[in-house]
């Protein structure tokens, strides 16, 4: 079964790269969490971790709903499943066909329920399990989108931060993920942020005609206090590359040339499950004969 969840200890990289635009990977349909009176969707694929356990990943099918070969390309694990969060504890209530419940019509709420009493037997009281195997986070949507990874997994800056320890919920928050600084650079949307690196760059005195020319692929990363920690170019990342089709002097140049023109930039900061993390931010840049710097980012 293809496992495509993310655990909360995972640090989140999000790289915007040309042939994302163009991958064969299909947007995943979420889970949901009945919380007070709503049920919002959630990135955590908690039962997905139960059933790896029990190795159903072999058998080709789970309660009749196909998966790998007989998957839809928007749920690949062939199903999605429905908790409940009631009394500080977490139970799952539900295992639906993939856009069930998305499709207008009310769910098939007998064949859900067959399908949980196939998997947990006697542990079904009262048309749900209790979850006591579950030990970990997850978070749910409370404002708007911060970033995706373009399949599955979403952050928003405001969520609602669940903690639970052997299925009994231990700590519920409310966070920010995005700190917003009126004398830092705007961060909210991540393919905007190669442009304003790019105009950076242009700012240089560059020697490339004659002498370096560095263009090239680039992953610029921001770290988690907001600056430019790193520059690595796409294609060349093992000493091994770099020697084959480099001189290190050019090599040097570009590579410390980019980190030093951006140094001083401070964007805002980003994080996820209330921690900072770090981006990485594609950025294909051309020298044409006259010296002009050309963005091929977009």
């Amino acid at each position: 079964m293809l496992n495509i969840g993310r655990t909360a200890s995972t640090i989140f990289t999000f790289l915007i790269l040309t042939f994302s635009k163009n991958c064969l990977a299909s947007p995943q349909l979420p889970d949901y969490v009945i919380y007070k009176t709503d049920t919002l969707p959630v990135y955590n694929l908690i039962l997905e971790q139960y059933l790896e356990k029990l190795n159903k990943s072999e058998n080709g099918s789970l309660f009749g709903l196909k998966f790998r070969d007989g998957a839809s390309l928007n749920c690949w694990r062939g199903y999605q499943a429905i908790y409940l969060l009631s009394h500080d504890s977490l139970f799952l209530t539900d295992i639906i066909a993939c856009g069930e419940r998305s499709s207008g019509h009310a769910i098939d709420g007998q064949a859900s329920r067959q399908r949980v009493r196939d998997l947990f037997n006697g542990k079904v009281v009262n048309n749900k399990v209790f979850l006591n195997w579950y030990s970990g986070e997850f978070s749910l949507p409370k404002g708007d989108l911060l970033r995706w990874d373009g399949v599955f997994h979403k952050t928003f800056e405001q969520e609602i931060l669940i903690q639970v320890d052997n299925g009994k919920v231990t700590h519920t928050s409310e966070i920010e993920n995005y700190l917003d600084h009126p004398k830092r650079l705007n961060r909210r949307y991540t393919d905007t942020i190669s442009n304003v690196l790019f105009k950076r760059l242009e700012r240089l005195k560059w020697k490339t005609i004659g002498r370096f020319d560095c263009s090239e692929k680039y992953i610029i990363t921001i770290g988690t206090n907001g600056r430019v920690s790193k520059v690595s170019m796409v294609d060349y990342q093992t000493a091994e590359e770099i020697d084959k089709l480099w001189e290190r002097t050019e090599y040097n140049y570009c590579i410390n040339t980019i980190q030093n023109g951006l140094r001083r930039l401070k964007f805002d900061i980003v994080k996820e499950g209330n921690r900072p993390i770090e981006e990485d931010i594609y950025l294909q840049i051309w020298f044409e004969e006259n010296g002009r710097l050309v963005n091929l980012t977009n």
